[in-house]
């Protein structure tokens, strides 16, 4: 995770993507005062969306009118060590609510609101101390942060932020439930090493206070290898305890559950193409389980707008852990399908998705998608059917470096109803959802 913030070029903001900016709570910094040693930043995300779906999935008939927001504020720095390294740290808080029904899956009813730390981490690299481990070789930091593996498939932060709908409001973290503005990992002690070229690794320990995730508490490594053709990774995460009031049985399989998987993305050497996999199982109690997708990209650079083609296949076992998964490289990785993943479900288990994106920019400030689709739940007999195909389309525009606006329409239509096997109130009915989500980065 890159400590050290930065005010984004126009483009760059772009290229962050909006989905990117709002979940990961990447607050953007003002800078207080700098010189060759120093730097502290004010840190400020303010992010406000508009919702509504003509289906519900939570048993109420008929829709869900919704609003969501949260403000993100505080100060983070670095400062070098006389030759020693650099010590880098953050302190910032979240103000969070939600207005309106709720959403449409139900976890929220639209009075929450809260204010709490996010951030609270101070952590040290090594510069050039340790030459034969690379500039900043070494890398330990310790406190309240968010903290992604990989792609994110396994560990990519620690959501959901649940309200006062499910288990009588005990799960509420304050609203926000599709913003997300709430993601850091309550307790953490993070050793990278390496760098990020070449042979590197880290090893970490995390500690969630999201009552959702049952406050699960893992350890995990990662050894990995990057050359210019792309990244082969291999992690290790084991599970080590859960607190039983808030753990489903489901979750207590994960006190010793043992993860594995290897992993890679990259270009393979060839132009404009982009790949991406990983393979992954786990060793539990109940038995063993395995998750796995597969994904290729082309951008045609010599064509106007550059459009970029993307097919993807994932497929999760019937009783597959997701863990700390999230969104983590934009719009449908890994909460994939805007009404699907947030709301209606597969939810990362018993199913199988296939993906086709295509994604164009237009202009240097301003990107355009189309996102689909297609879901087939793996055993139906004793689970909801969740077979479903949907079309997300989207834009990201970036009107300056401090503001960015995503309108967002989707087309979820399912095979069953909630009155033959499904969940959609209403019937089997193509639903129509929107949303507006507008972002305010300093």
């Amino acid at each position: 995770m890159e400590h050290t913030l930065k005010t984004r070029t126009l483009s760059k903001a772009v290229g962050l993507g909006i989905a990117l900016l709002i979940t990961h709570s990447s607050a953007q910094a003002y800078a207080l005062y700098a010189d060759e040693d120093t730097h502290l930043n004010a840190d400020f995300l303010a992010v406000y969306g508009m919702f509504n779906s003509r289906h519900n999935y939570n048993g109420m008939p008929g829709g869900s009118t919704w609003r969501e927001g949260f403000i993100k504020y505080g100060v983070s720095g670095d400062q070098g060590l006389a030759g020693y390294g650099t010590g880098y740290g953050a302190l910032n808080w979240v103000s969070s609510g939600t207005w309106g029904d709720g959403d449409a899956g139900g976890n929220t009813v639209g009075s929450e609101r809260t204010t709490k730390i996010e951030d609270a981490y101070l952590g040290w690299r090594s510069a050039e101390l340790f030459p034969a481990l690379g500039k900043d070789g070494v890398d330990f930091s310790i406190g309240r942060q968010v903290v992604k593996v990989g792609r994110g498939f396994l560990i990519n932060d620690d959501g959901p932020n649940l309200g006062k709908g499910p288990a009588d409001g005990t799960l509420n973290r304050g609203g926000g439930f599709y913003l997300g503005a709430r993601h850091a990992f309550d307790r953490t002690a993070v050793l990278r090493l390496g760098g990020q070229d070449g042979l590197h690794g880290s090893v970490l320990w995390l500690k969630s206070d999201n009552r959702a995730q049952a406050e699960t508490e893992l350890a995990a490594g990662t050894l990995d290898y990057t050359a210019a053709a792309g990244t082969l990774g291999l992690t290790w995460v084991h599970g080590m305890g859960v607190t039983d009031p808030w753990a489903s049985d489901f979750q207590k399989q994960r006190d010793g559950m043992n993860t594995y998987s290897l992993r890679g993305e990259g270009s393979a050497g060839i132009d404009n193409a982009s790949f991406a996999f990983e393979y992954a199982w786990q060793d539990k109690d109940a038995g063993p389980e395995k998750a796995w997708y597969g994904e290729a990209g082309y951008t045609f650079a010599d064509v106007s707008w550059a459009p970029k083609l993307t097919y993807r296949y994932t497929r999760y076992s019937q009783k597959w852990d997701p863990l700390f998964t999230g969104l983590s490289t934009g719009y449908g990785t890994w909460i994939q399908g805007e009404v699907a993943g947030n709301y209606a479900g597969p939810f990362n288990s018993n199913t199988g998705v296939h993906h086709v994106g295509l994604k164009a920019t237009p202009l240097e400030n301003l990107t355009i998608a189309a996102l689909y689709f297609d879901f087939n739940t793996l055993r139906k007999h004793d689970a909801l059917n969740l077979d479903a195909r949907e079309l997300d389309l989207y834009a990201e525009w970036a009107v300056n470096s401090h503001l960015i606006i995503s309108p967002l329409v989707g087309l979820y239509q399912p095979k069953k109803g909630a009155d033959t096997g499904g969940n959609q109130v209403g019937g089997n009915g193509t639903n129509l959802y929107s949303q507006l989500t507008v972002a305010v980065p300093f």
